[in-house]
């Protein structure tokens, strides 16, 4: 089987080097891909928000699976062209893509099928949004209803920075996905991903994740794509977990109930409050950097999953989750998640991944004229490993950090510290 996997972060990569492992997959093509895709497959250029050329290549190439990575091209309804022009493909069709695509549209889902969340109200006003905000007080949470790669959500302890998240969204600041905002009930307790596979009807879960959306050590800074991840997650327990899915069924048969025909990653954001968890936000594809650390722990064929999801055949599906703790670092350019240099030399990964149990995904890298390793974006790496605990897998993985080098390297020294001090508390393992 020939696969077509679209995108070209860290997340590709690992899907990319996961598919490479099955014995189904005779190629693959990543697009556009990145200097660590490259390893296992062949990159090409495409539009990937242009349905008619993905289809097209896939086509032409003898493509019978597309696996759609991003946000973007979900969103832009790809999947749904893909699927007209009868190609298999992993991934929502534009209407699922709506999970992620508008918070608000979520969120009306969520109240309308009893899903636990917080309070929210939506608006396309600035004023009224301003008025709203005096009469609820701080801390909220802001967020531009739409895709903002990660950014769009501004965590307000005061008035004044509400306001400034306010006018941040209608000035234009997250283009068109700021045209309507949220303000949130402010929610407390630790967050955790749950992920889960499904075709529609039958729904397989993955392991918990707890990523680190902050830019620096201690949950400081402004919001990024993701830092750094860990799974599985000790603060869940049992009880949490079996909550969790019962909301991720729940979800799923509420998205048929609509007539959503919903293929591919389901991806619940979770807030473990006193009160039980509750949605924070949906997403319409695999998280990233979550996959980098789920997919490693993954026993099974992964090409042969996503074909029974894009065929609706996921009930015949068989998954097992490795025992491993899994634990995964962002190297980013410094200055992400603002303005940020290309272009800088990287070495160090091949040592890197001589430690026992250490992989490294590329996110952001390229190869230069001269044929060397270069930074390419914001996230440039996820240094990923595995440990018989959280503890030995973080040792692995900043044994690893140390050893990779380019100018301007940035990441947070504390991913999956905390967790790691309580080892023995209570977990949910998939």
């Amino acid at each position: 089987m020939r696969i077509l996997v679209l995108g070209g972060g860290g997340r590709e990569d690992a899907i990319v080097a996961k598919l490479a492992e099955s014995p189904l997959v005779t190629g693959i093509f990543s697009a556009p891909g990145n200097a660590g895709t490259a390893r296992l497959a062949e990159n090409v250029e495409l539009d990937i928000e242009d349905g008619t050329q993905v289809a097209a290549f896939a086509k032409d190439n003898g493509v019978e699976l597309v696996v759609i990575g991003p946000e973007v091209p979900l969103v832009a309804g790809v999947a749904d062209v893909l699927r007209e022009a009868k190609i298999p493909v992993f991934g929502p069709g534009a209407s699922g893509a709506m999970m992620e695509g508008s918070k608000a549209f979520a969120k009306n889902l969520m109240l309308k099928y009893g899903i636990p969340t917080g309070v929210s109200s939506a608006f396309t006003d600035r004023d009224t949004a301003l008025g709203y905000l005096e009469k609820v007080g701080a801390p909220v949470v802001v967020k531009a209803d739409g895709l903002a790669a990660g950014k769009g959500v501004i965590v307000a302890s005061d008035v004044e920075t509400a306001r400034n998240a306010i006018d941040d969204c209608f000035g234009g600041r997250f283009g068109s996905a700021g045209s309507t905002v949220l303000i949130e009930e402010y929610l407390e307790g630790p967050e955790c991903s749950l992920l889960v596979f499904t075709d529609g009807r039958t729904m397989i879960p993955m392991p918990p994740a707890q990523d680190h959306k902050r830019a620096f050590d201690g949950d400081l800074g402004p919001n990024t794509g993701g830092m750094g991840v860990y799974s599985p997650v000790p603060a869940v327990t049992a009880a949490e977990h079996a909550q969790m899915l019962a909301i991720m069924e729940k979800t799923v048969s509420a998205l048929r109930e609509e007539s959503i025909d919903y293929r591919g990653v389901l991806y619940g954001g979770f807030m473990l409050t006193a009160e039980g968890p509750r949605v924070l936000e949906f997403n319409a594809r695999f998280g990233d950097p979550e996959t980098q650390v789920i997919l490693v722990r993954m026993v099974g064929d992964l090409a042969k999953v996503m074909l029974a999801c894009a065929q609706g055949e996921l009930e015949d599906a068989e998954i097992a989750w490795s025992d491993d703790w899994a634990v995964s670092v962002v190297l980013a350019s410094s200055g992400y998640p603002g303005e940020y240099e290309t272009g800088k030399p990287i070495t160090g990964i091949e040592a890197a991944e001589q430690i026992e149990g250490v992989r490294v995904y590329h996110a952001g890298t390229a190869l230069n004229e001269a044929g060397e390793l270069v930074t390419a974006g914001g996230r440039v790496l996820n240094v990923t490993a595995v440990g018989h605990d959280l503890t030995a897998a973080r040792q692995r993985a900043y044994r690893a950090v140390e050893l990779i080098s380019f100018e301007g390297k940035s990441y947070r020294t504390d991913i999956g510290r905390r967790a790691s001090l309580g080892d023995t508390e209570t977990l949910a393992k998939s």
